[in-house]
């Protein structure tokens, strides 16, 4: 055998190995716990297709995220919007939505070209729309859980005690 044969069986010996201890690390997690995406909507798909489409002209993902589907090139650090619906009413979305300031009703101290604008002179139904869309994007129990418990331990360093 030559020289350089020996170094390139080498390196698929050692590639193999390689590839042998990573499959067999791998083969450590556990993937059967896996519950799935914990976010979801109980809105209508017309509804769904109507609120999408003023999102879209609106340019809303340009700073929020919607099914955790982020703009590339984003930088504002703004809320994502996925599980809103558990947090807000749609009246209360309503409402911001039509606040001619919304920094009145939710305070921001981000900088002023990264705060929410108004839509108040958006069609009152576009605003209907929005409100009742995003009102209807919910989040599972299970995840909720999940998330207080890793925010309390991260932000105190104890255990999460329910």
């Amino acid at each position: 055998m030559k020289k350089g044969e020996k170094k390139i069986f080498m390196i698929i010996g050692v590639v193999i190995a390689l590839i042998i201890i990573i499959k067999a690390w791998l083969g450590h997690f556990d993937v059967s716990d896996d519950k799935g995406i914990p976010y979801y909507t109980t809105s209508t798909h017309e509804l769904a297709q109507k609120a999408l489409s003023i999102y879209k002209k609106n340019n809303c993902k340009s700073c929020h995220t919607l099914w955790s589907i982020r703009d590339i090139m984003q930088t504002v650090p703004s809320p994502p919007l996925d599980g809103i619906g558990e947090i807000r009413s749609e009246k209360w979305l309503y409402e911001y939505l039509s606040a001619p300031d919304p920094k009145v009703i939710l305070p921001s101290r981000l900088k002023k070209q990264f705060q929410m604008p108004s839509y108040a002179h958006l069609p009152e139904s576009d605003r209907k729309v929005l409100a009742q869309y995003l009102a209807s994007l919910k989040v599972e129990d299970w995840y909720l859980e999940e998330t207080k418990k890793r925010e309390y331990e991260k932000l105190t360093g104890k255990k999460y005690q329910p």
